[in-house]
């Protein structure tokens, strides 16, 4: 384990973890570590994704990390902004490295064009009305260029800038970004985060084909996002629809 501080920040590297998530919420047992500690992993052996996916990643190639932010008077209904702010943040920096066109997949996956980049894991300590802390954990496939035929739709930034990326330097460009965002949270920029949020969402607008969790497929477009973080689509019949996580997908993907 290697403990240093870079700019300010208080990153804490481990050569292998069974989940950074994991290990930070330990962490925060009894009195919460600093504000935007870091752990970060070269090798994440049980990686999650959003509602238990697995994340797979090569050893030594990517970035997988979690980083603590904590909150003085976040509300609990106000919680989406935050998964807003984070992917925003993460998609602010990666526009930086390569030209692909990059997008947000609700609720906060990064694609480039249509293939994976980058997932986010926010799990949420509550207090009576207010989050206390959240726990963001970061999947980025940063130098991998091989993974498995059984992972569709998946990239890396080596594969679309074609050329060794410096993950130090990332990470740090990444929490700095995050950091800023956060910030739009505390003060309750929410009109500033849902406009960016929507203007860089993946099929905002564009007539697709979904799926349903009963495996029923159907024609529609996302126009809106509700203030619970659920995903808003018109249907056919131009009657709109409500959906939570795991309750709908694109039927290409």
């Amino acid at each position: 384990m290697l403990n240093i501080s870079i700019y300010f920040m208080h990153i804490i590297k481990l050569s292998a973890i069974d989940s950074t998530n994991s290990y930070l919420k330990n962490l925060c047992v009894g009195e919460l570590p600093e504000n935007f500690t870091v752990i970060a992993a070269e090798h994440q052996l049980l990686g999650r994704g959003q509602m238990g996916a697995t994340w797979e990643s090569v050893s030594g190639k990517n970035l997988t990390f979690s980083v603590l932010v904590r909150f003085s008077d976040l509300h609990i209904t106000d919680q989406f902004y935050l998964s807003m702010a984070v992917a925003l943040a993460i998609l602010k920096v990666l526009k930086g490295y390569v030209k692909n066109k990059l997008f947000v997949k609700w609720p906060n996956d990064i694609l480039a064009d249509k293939s994976k980049l980058a997932g986010i894991l926010i799990e949420n300590v509550l207090g009576r009305h207010a989050i206390k802390y959240a726990v963001i954990g970061v999947g980025l496939n940063v130098n991998q260029e091989n993974f498995s035929n059984e992972i569709k739709n998946v990239t890396s930034l080596k594969k679309l800038a074609g050329e060794h990326i410096q993950r130090d330097e990332l990470l740090i460009d990444l929490i700095n970004s995050l950091k800023k965002y956060v910030k739009l949270v505390e003060n309750q920029g929410f009109f500033d985060l849902k406009k960016e949020y929507i203007a860089n969402l993946f099929k905002y607008e564009v007539p697709s084909m979904f799926e349903d969790y009963l495996g029923n497929q159907f024609l529609g477009k996302i126009i809106d996002i509700s203030a619970d973080g659920r995903l808003v689509v018109e249907l056919e019949n131009e009657k709109t629809r409500k959906f939570n996580l795991k309750e709908i997908k694109f039927a290409s993907f």
